[in-house]
């Protein structure tokens, strides 16, 4: 048994379908009565819905900011800060995926107030002290304690209509977290049991939503999955994986989970020669593998019929150089030292939608 130290994060769950007719509860039990409510344009419509469950409790909403991006950019930030304070707002009510969490994580650390989050997707940032900014093109990320919302409510209903393609890659997203808390610095024993059973939970469940979307069974599950692989990101440091994925994603303003979903099994396969005990417990928890986590990875990528290279999404491949350059500039931990040469063809594989090896 490895030496280890382990830090739990503080935060409230409450799971389970039906569980947003709990919200006015959360929001009273922090002594608030003006939420701010939060969402992306695309999912305005689906975040009024909360109203009539707040005002039937006696509070009434702030307001509603509909304008959370993509990457967290700055200037949207200043935008819906301007909104608070102009509204009175006294907590944020966050809805949606990373993005809206991200929107209020940054009215939270900026502003002080409570925040309770929603998530509607498998991305995980609802678990995370983690803040990613973008400002004039590049994303920077911090961690602070106070970043991390204070309330979760996961309710599978609002999952339902999450569609098959990005309820795939939002979950891929996820299991890219455990997967690099496996063999993260800081691990620990309880990190690698929340890994194995997020990934077993996520690699089981997604193949039946991409199938049959409505599954209430597969949602719940891959809800419950993608907690505990939040839980990994909270906690833990992670290493090239998403250190790729802040690169592409700023700097080229590549979509979040898609590129996550193509990085992770290239990722994987750069780190596999000094990662051995992580590749077989990874392995044993991917149908499919045969012993050979990279081959499991890839299995489960073509069940989920997801897009394979970065080319799809609009990266050139005179930006493989640039990815490089700008991956190399910056110093970070990754259990296998960044070379540039194999670092380069990594990247070259997730342009093209080459299938993964450890051949690097």
């Amino acid at each position: 048994m490895q030496p280890f130290e382990y830090n739990a994060n503080p935060g409230r769950v409450v799971f389970g379908s039906g569980s947003i007719k709990k919200l006015p509860d959360e929001v009273k039990r922090l002594n608030k009565s003006k939420p701010l409510l939060l969402s992306t344009p695309q999912q305005a419509d689906q975040v009024k819905a909360l109203e009539p469950i707040l005002r039937d409790a006696s509070i009434e909403p702030a307001g509603l900011f509909s304008e959370a991006t993509m990457h967290t950019p700055t200037h949207v930030t200043d935008k819906a800060l301007e909104y608070t304070k102009e509204c009175g707002a006294d907590c944020v009510i966050s809805f949606g995926g990373g993005s809206t969490i991200g929107l209020g994580k940054a009215i939270s650390i900026r502003t002080g107030l409570d925040h309770i989050c929603i998530p509607t997707t498998y991305a995980g940032s609802e678990m995370t002290p983690i803040l990613g900014e973008t400002a004039e093109g590049k994303k920077t990320t911090r961690s602070d304690p106070k970043i991390l919302p204070g309330t979760v409510i996961y309710d599978v209903d609002f999952t339902m209509t999450l569609p098959a393609s990005m309820s795939a890659t939002s979950g891929v997203n996820a299991i890219a977290h455990a997967v690099e808390a496996l063999y993260a610095r800081n691990t620990n024993p309880i990190m690698t049991l929340l890994a194995l059973e997020g990934t077993k939970a996520l690699a089981e469940s997604l193949p039946v939503i991409v199938n049959s979307p409505q599954d209430a069974d597969a949602r719940a599950k891959a809800q419950y999955g993608a907690w505990l692989c939040a839980m990994c990101l909270g906690s833990v440091g992670m290493a090239l994986h998403h250190k790729l994925c802040h690169t592409l994603g700023g700097s080229f303003n590549l979509p979040h989970a898609e590129t996550h979903t193509i990085v992770l099994p290239h990722a994987l396969a750069y780190n596999a020669p000094k990662i051995p005990d992580a590749m077989k417990k990874l392995a044993d928890v991917l149908p499919g593998s045969d012993g050979d986590a990279i081959k499991g990875l890839n299995v489960l990528l073509t069940k989920l019929e997801v897009k394979r290279g970065l080319k799809d999404f609009g990266m050139k491949e005179d930006d493989v150089d640039k990815a490089v350059e700008i991956a190399v500039g910056n110093p970070y931990w990754n259990p296998r030292e960044i070379e540039k040469e194999p670092l380069r063809e990594t990247i070259r594989r997730c342009w093209a939608g080459d299938e993964a090896k450890a051949d690097l």
